[in-house]
């Protein structure tokens, strides 16, 4: 089958984030599978990524391309082409950006409205729509007035395995240590975890918090820190390797991310992968894809401090809680949802 993957999101992951994580992995199993894979992406790039996207799905018209067997387009990428070519379109939507807007203010939110908006065209105007769970499809009905079809992402265990065993990095006995991951936006609640860890210094004084990726509201969360006087109880990474990264989910001792907002979360698979207990909030998809994570109450850092502190004091716990996140991880292998991915279109195609 040739594919024609539409997208403006930057393919490098300290921009494009768990979406170019997501897309990667799929072009790379649908190869496997034997899916020959072309992109269209900006050929033009400006200061402003919103101008920069509109500028790129309204020249879409124009832009020649290699024929194919059916075109997707990611996110709102698309919607100018979506029901106007004889090619089977697809809108695969990573998130739902109508659904992210309750956290955002300002210039984020004009721009990210008018990104929604788009959005909402491409999922109505394509042939089939796809979301990563049953929670972001339900928030596609809400929001879009279209049905979305479930496939989720997916995570190449086999390679992953591989980077982590060639980046050992054993957790130190004398710390407990807390991994978190993500682009920092406000959605993803890293000022819940700033202000648990607070409470849990007195408790546990050998807690570490390790915080990998970089955003546009690290200086409000880094307010938190300071007004919190959380100091080097808390190590900001920023964007790191894939290789740093690996070593860094060898050497937590759990993984903990917040968030109030995530259409999937493909960092919670890693986790997963590297046999890592997991606290979250329980919102959005996170219980659909942690059903054995340790689940807070969303936006109550106390709630939070108390599942860390349990995990903190109860190796058992861990260990158990760690067993069942490798065994579900497996679902979500890539080969299998690729295959998934294959058969949920391959109608279209038929057709």
């Amino acid at each position: 089958m040739r594919l024609r993957f539409i997208t403006a999101t930057p393919l490098e992951v300290r921009r494009g984030s768990g979406t170019f994580v997501g897309i990667r992995s799929l072009t790379d199993a649908l190869a496997a599978l034997g899916a020959e894979v072309h992109f269209l992406t900006p050929r033009l790039h400006l200061p402003v990524f919103t101008a920069e996207r509109l500028l790129f799905n309204e020249t879409l018209r124009w832009r020649a391309a290699p024929p194919c067997d059916l075109q997707v387009g990611f996110d709102m990428d698309g919607y100018r082409l979506a029901g106007r070519t004889s090619v089977p379109h697809v809108a695969a939507l990573k998130g739902v950006i109508a659904d992210e807007l309750r956290f955002q203010k300002g210039l984020t939110y004009a721009s990210m409205a008018l990104q929604a908006r788009c959005e909402a065209l491409h999922a109505r105007r394509a042939d089939l729509v796809i979301a990563t769970s049953h929670y972001s499809a339900a928030q596609v009905r809400s929001h879009y007035g279209a049905d979305a079809a479930v496939v989720p992402e997916l995570i190449d265990l086999a390679s992953w395995r591989r980077l982590l065993a060639a980046n050992p990095a054993p957790p130190d006995a004398a710390k407990f240590t807390v991994l978190s991951v993500c682009r920092l936006y406000r959605r993803k609640r890293i000022d819940v975890l700033l202000r648990a860890a607070a409470m849990l210094k007195p408790r546990l004084p050998q807690l570490e918090l390790r915080i990998v990726g970089d955003g546009p509201e690290r200086g409000e969360f880094e307010r938190v820190w300071r007004a919190e006087r959380l100091g080097d109880t808390v190590r900001w990474l920023g964007d790191v390797s894939t290789e740093t990264l690996a070593a860094e989910y060898n050497r937590c001792d759990a993984f903990c991310l917040p968030s109030e907002q995530e259409g999937f979360g493909i960092v919670f698979l890693e986790a997963m992968a590297a046999g890592k207990p997991i606290a979250a909030a329980r919102a959005a998809a996170v219980p659909e894809v942690l059903p054995q994570g340790l689940l807070a109450e969303p936006g109550d850092p106390a709630s939070l401090a108390e599942a860390l502190y349990r995990l903190a004091c109860d190796q058992a716990l861990r260990a158990s809680l760690a067993a069942a996140g490798r065994a579900r991880v497996e679902t979500f292998d890539a080969p299998a949802v690729a295959r998934r991915f294959l058969d949920t279109v391959s109608s279209l195609v038929r057709r």
